[in-house]
């Protein structure tokens, strides 16, 4: 059975930081892409940040130059170090990791980042 568990997150103010890890176990294929990907209330979920395999790293405009999604591939990890938070960061952070036949989700991880 596949888990992927999150940590992190939590309640920061405007202008702070915080990091998101995520780490995927089980009997698992090989992993291609990894991700982080968000959902404010009223708002459908969103891609943050990706990263394939190949070293190929792709953001949202919207956090572009703030955000920085690294990851461990030896022991399945993803990050996302968040800096200059912003109140409209505020949102559910979900980690995501693709094999070739099907993607895997993380449970969730709230962010607030009061104003």
């Amino acid at each position: 059975q596949v888990q992927v568990v999150q940590s992190g997150g939590g309640l920061v103010q405007a202008g702070g930081s915080l990091r998101l890890s995520c780490v995927v176990s089980g009997s698992i294929s090989r992993i291609n892409g990894m991700g982080w990907y968000r959902q404010a209330p009223g708002k459908q979920r969103e891609l943050v940040a990706t990263s394939t395999s190949g070293g190929t790293i792709n953001y949202a405009d919207a956090v572009k130059g703030r955000f920085t999604i690294s990851r461990d591939d030896a022991k399945n990890l993803v990050y996302l170090q968040m800096n200059s938070l912003k109140p409209e960061d505020t949102a559910v952070y979900y980690c995501k990791a693709d094999t070739m036949y099907r993607s895997y989700w993380g449970q969730g991880t709230q962010v607030t980042v009061s104003s």
